[in-house]
């Protein structure tokens, strides 16, 4: 896949502890393969499904043991001029941009309301090689206590057009890079318990979303909702036995009519 567009979540990757336990789980429950860890760059790991790059994971930074966590990084053109907007809007940047050798520039950022996210900037490493097929990278939400804060930051550091869903149930926000509407945001709930901070909440493509989590619960996955069936697929919110949050999502499986969606 080419270079992604400013704000297009391009990249995927967590920590954990047991390196090899995170291997075997999400290679069950994904069907993920690995290559070789790197010992020059931490032991990134790389996943792959049906040889293109989808993931990473790497074991904890000193002093970061468990605390497992998915972090999504969203494309840059130029890393430290991103940084420099992440701080400008009331956000904090936790690991300045880096060169990670010919394969691009990182950087670490937290948003006002508390989520944790990358930004990288492409060289040789474009980012995902696969989306939205069984195993890959599908879609992403931010789930926020904040949601006005949230909005106001991620609008003004990516070149974000705002989009809502016209539910009362639900305050939910889409945000648009050009024409591909490229993330969500959740409100959260009194339904979430007061420990759990903001958050972003990645998705993975599955074949068979109940017969994904069957199979997570039996590695010692734990549910956390669903499954459920929606206009956008049957899914399910998931934390790995390492405490580590995802969700799964069978595209294929669709039930209800599209919500309407309005521009903000």
């Amino acid at each position: 896949m080419a270079v992604q567009p400013e704000g297009t979540p391009c990249w995927a990757d967590a920590m954990f502890s047991d390196i090899e336990g995170a291997k075997r789980f999400y290679g069950d429950v994904l069907g993920w393969t690995f290559g070789e860890s790197s010992p020059e760059y931490g032991h990134y790991t790389q996943a792959y499904v049906d040889g293109k790059v989808v993931a990473a994971v790497v074991p904890p930074m000193p002093g970061q043991e468990g605390q497992s966590q998915w972090c999504l990084y969203f494309a840059s053109p130029d890393a430290a001029a991103t940084a420099d907007k992440i701080r400008e809007n009331g956000g904090e940047v936790l690991m300045e941009p880096m060169q990670v050798g010919e394969f691009g520039t990182m950087c670490l950022a937290r948003e006002p309301s508390g989520a944790v996210f990358g930004v990288w900037q492409a060289g040789t490493h474009e980012g995902f090689e696969a989306t939205g097929t069984p195993g890959a990278y599908c879609w992403a939400e931010v789930f926020t206590r904040d949601a006005e804060q949230t909005d106001a930051f991620l609008s003004a550091v990516f070149p974000y057009r705002m989009k809502e869903i016209e539910d009362d149930a639900v305050d939910f926000r889409m945000f648009d890079v050009g024409e591909d509407t490229v993330l969500g945001r959740m409100r959260m709930t009194d339904d979430f318990p007061p420990e759990v901070p903001s958050y972003v909440n990645v998705y993975f493509t599955v074949g068979d979303c109940d017969a994904a989590v069957a199979r997570a619960t039996e590695l010692g996955g734990i549910l956390r909702f669903g499954p459920m069936s929606s206009p956008f697929g049957r899914f399910a919110a998931l934390s790995d036995p390492q405490g580590a949050n995802f969700s799964v999502i069978d595209i294929t499986t669709t039930e209800g009519e599209m919500p309407k969606i309005n521009d903000v």
